[in-house]
């Protein structure tokens, strides 16, 4: 492309468009997630802020699929190729934001135009845009908030109930803040950020915009953790001096806050590639820890005084803030996982030493990857117990706690927040 092409296609803003649409191509089309895309390159070819807005472009339009295929089937006859319906999907998701008609609407037919295989449509494409642009904001407000697939809205209906699912819903769509955990004053990188302490300690900011551009960022001063991804560290309360095993590390959030707290923390993961990220976090936030490449399984120093284990799970609970979830999993992995982390709990315990104490924790909704993962644990182990004077935290509300002992966190919690992520935690001790 020519300079004064590239300059044009700049100030109509087609570059992140056109990314967006290629990462929408690949999660609808081919099932895959958007941090695989984003970790394979997708986005390199993007100045940064191109790149967040890309990322942020694609989000929002996966969020509102749903709502944008409702408002398109109106004005749509026949279901057009892959490409250009999600040239049309991001499209609507801009106007229903209130973006300018005229811009998005020429962004729209350009890319269709621009591609050999669909430009006979960009006619069609216009067309369509500019109803939609007359229909605006007000016409995507009367729409229903979009629910989240059979596959996975059948088992919480049955563990949670139709009203509780129907406000995850509602929670999800509305998308995800920006939570950080602190080092230092968490009161002052608030005031500085323009956010709020939560209650439970962790900073929220309004989203948007590159987080490595933010105050605070290249001083190490915090990291982004979600609120409620904070908490189970927040329930081993790790002590100075402790020897404590991250036996899931990636991507490093809670190896962090164990290092803060003045532990010596051991990070395992099996992947030499996300434990490159957790080490470089380490290093922004100038904390240390002994990081291990190794296989859950086969990793077998013991005598630790504390274990986390954030374990592999469906992450249904993250759909607030990775909407692509939905759209690029079936729930045909969750027996798999539900083994594994039965599996995994019965190997951590071997490397605590006796009176030693276990998080367990999952980001997903799903029962059988919490609640039932420790009822059947208790079961499995003589003598193994739920520590439930652990959950009395700064912040964490009572009706959280559960029957066996642990919290269920949900979306729709602290909804006038902006809710937070989907997580159970439990703390087992072993038997002295």
């Amino acid at each position: 492309m020519s300079q004064q092409g590239q300059s044009n296609s700049n100030k109509q803003g087609l570059g992140p468009r056109k990314a967006a649409v290629y990462l929408l191509d690949q999660v609808t089309g081919q099932g895959k997630l958007l941090p695989e895309l984003i970790g394979e390159g997708a986005l390199q070819h993007l100045s940064p802020e191109d790149r967040a807005r890309a990322q942020r472009l694609a989000m929002e339009t996966l969020r509102g699929l749903a709502r944008a295929d409702r408002m398109l089937a109106r004005f749509v006859q026949r279901t057009p190729p892959l490409a250009v319906r999600n040239v049309l999907r991001l499209c609507t998701v801009e106007l229903a934001g209130g973006e300018a008609a005229h811009g998005v609407v020429n962004a729209g037919v350009e890319l269709v135009a621009r591609n050999k295989r669909t430009s006979s449509m960009k006619g069609m494409v216009n067309a369509v845009l500019r109803k939609v642009a007359a229909e605006g904001p007000d016409g995507w407000a009367k729409l229903a908030t979009p629910r989240m697939p059979g596959w996975l809205r059948s088992p919480l209906k049955d563990g949670y109930g139709p009203e509780v699912v129907a406000a995850m819903e509602k929670a999800q769509f509305a998308g995800a803040p920006l939570d950080l955990t602190v080092k230092g004053d968490a009161a002052a990188v608030a005031e500085t950020l323009g956010g709020e302490v939560l209650p439970t300690g962790s900073v929220r900011v309004p989203q948007g915009g590159q987080v490595s551009a933010l105050a605070g960022f290249d001083a190490g001063d915090w990291w982004v953790q979600d609120a409620a991804a904070a908490i189970p560290v927040l329930v081993m309360a790790p002590q100075k001096g402790e020897k404590i095993l991250d036996l899931c590390a990636a991507p490093g959030g809670k190896t962090m806050q164990i290092a803060a707290a003045g532990a010596h923390v051991v990070a395992v993961d099996a992947s030499a590639g996300r434990m490159r990220r957790v080490t470089e976090n380490l290093e922004r936030v100038k904390l240390s820890a002994e990081t291990v490449v190794s296989d859950a399984f086969e990793y077998e120093q013991d005598g630790f005084d504390a274990i986390l284990l954030d374990a592999p799970c469906s992450a249904t609970g993250t759909i607030r803030r990775h909407p692509d979830l939905p759209y690029a999993k079936d729930g045909s992995e969750f027996a798999e996982l539900i083994d594994q982390q039965a599996r995994m709990i019965d190997h951590a315990l071997t490397l605590l030493k006796p009176g030693g104490r276990l998080v367990f924790c999952t980001c997903s909704l799903l029962p059988d990857e919490g609640e039932v993962q420790v009822e059947e644990a208790l079961a499995r182990h003589d003598g193994l117990t739920v520590d439930t004077e652990a959950l009395t935290i700064a912040g964490v509300d009572d009706a959280w706690r559960t029957e066996e002992g642990g919290l269920r966190l949900r979306p729709d919690f602290w909804a006038d927040k902006g809710g937070m992520d989907g997580f159970y935690i439990a703390q087992l001790r072993k038997p002295a």
